[in-house]
């Protein structure tokens, strides 16, 4: 397992539950907050190697060795191993997958975790509310079939995450999530 220091080349504004009609967030470039130091890191993963995601969740695991109030750290494992996945299966490339805590150099139970996983897909990805198996309320296509393994990870997040949102980055896309130590 390689750890890497994430470097921003610009920082990112915070926006939590907010945004487009598909609920996400979207992000403007000129309204940025500096980022918040503390513990981080990052890790590129090759393209389609799903195998990959069980690492990302014992690297997660140990970052948020004594970070959070109880079950919090299981709901940041389950949220990046859904964006990890969908970025590796809807995507041709790899991706960047950071991690980062504010709140100081070891904060335990509080402070805010924000994951993003990067790829190289300009795409945003598609909130499928419906899981009935219908055509969505507002006739823009189908649904999750009630009885689908798959389609669900964008719901997830939006459900269990404090923020989240998708910004273009370079010649992909960013979706992030954000999650503090406390629950709301």
């Amino acid at each position: 397992m390689k750890r890497r220091t994430a470097h921003r080349a610009g920082a990112e504004r915070r926006e939590d539950r907010g945004g487009s009609a598909d609920g996400t967030a979207r992000e403007k470039a000129a309204e940025c907050d500096p980022p918040v130091p503390g513990p981080h890191w990052e890790r590129r993963l090759r393209r389609k190697d799903l195998t990959a995601v069980a690492g990302i969740r014992a690297e997660l695991r140990a970052l948020l060795d004594r970070w959070g109030e109880p079950g919090r750290a299981d709901t940041a494992e389950l949220l990046a191993s859904e964006l990890v996945t969908n970025a590796l299966v809807h995507t041709d490339g790899g991706a960047v997958v950071t991690a980062r805590l504010s709140g100081g150099a070891a904060p335990a139970v509080r402070g805010r975790l924000r994951v993003e996983v990067r790829d190289f897909l300009a795409r945003p990805p598609t909130l499928r509310p419906d899981v009935t198996g219908a055509r969505s309320g507002n006739g823009s296509g189908p649904g999750v079939e009630a009885t689908a393994t798959s389609g669900r990870g964008l719901l997830l997040v939006h459900a269990l995450a404090d923020g989240w949102g998708v910004r273009a980055h370079g010649v992909g896309k960013a979706v992030w999530f954000e999650l503090d130590a406390r629950a709301p």
